[in-house]
């Protein structure tokens, strides 16, 4: 478990130092703002994404893990031919790691982060590239998927993200929109936008909810 962890650590330094830097966030127009939250309009994104089992803790390493293999170059680009065959180039690209980093839990709760024992994890892919233009996986738990444009309430706070913290802000998201009367839609989110080692009163987390677009 101490390698385990040890492994996590690097390959987030790695992501977010050097040629790797997160740079870039997706794109949102905000069309709400009151005290910590937030209404954004978001424009349609590329996600890559996974399904892990555990608790959030655990499930947040591993597929952050699993992405992260397949954006340092656990991918192959795939050349169309004439007549139409695809046809593996053979070349690893690396690809720009992004924030945040998302998990979302799959239970059949859509209030409830904490205790999930399944959850959905996913980077956004640079702006740069559609799905034609992506270098397939060679993991086939990583997914590639088109998100349309989407309208989310976001809560944003600081702090260290344990699984009582997450399901406290994510219900002071969801009773702030049941008292707005806004619709919400599917499961929140836990977006992350900081390297681990960075101090938790400087760190950027959100809570991120679909909501009904008026």
């Amino acid at each position: 478990m101490k390698c385990h962890a040890t492994l996590t650590s690097l390959l987030f330094g790695l992501l977010w130092t050097g040629t790797l830097m997160a740079t870039e966030e997706p794109k949102f127009e905000s069309l709400r703002q009151e005290g910590n939250i937030e209404i954004r309009r978001y424009v349609p994104v590329i996600v890559a994404e996974t399904l892990v089992d555990g608790d959030m803790d655990s499930a947040s390493k591993r597929g952050f893990q699993v992405i992260a293999n397949y954006i340092f170059g656990n991918n192959e680009r795939i050349a169309m031919t004439v007549p139409v065959v695809a046809e593996p180039q053979g070349s690893a690209e690396k690809i720009a790691m992004t924030v945040p980093v998302s998990i979302e839990p799959q239970n059949a709760d859509n209030s409830k982060m904490a205790g999930a024992q399944r959850w959905r994890i996913h980077f956004v892919m640079p702006s740069q590239y559609t799905l034609a233009t992506l270098p397939n996986p060679l993991n086939p738990q990583v997914q590639l998927r088109e998100i349309p444009a989407k309208t989310f309430a976001a809560l944003t706070y600081s702090g260290s993200n344990t699984e009582s913290t997450v399901q406290e802000k994510t219900e002071q998201l969801l009773e702030w929109l049941k008292t707005q009367r806004i619709e919400t839609i599917g499961k929140p989110q836990l977006a992350r936008y900081n390297p681990p080692w960075t101090l938790p009163f400087l760190r950027r987390n959100e809570i991120l909810q679909e909501i009904k677009a008026n």
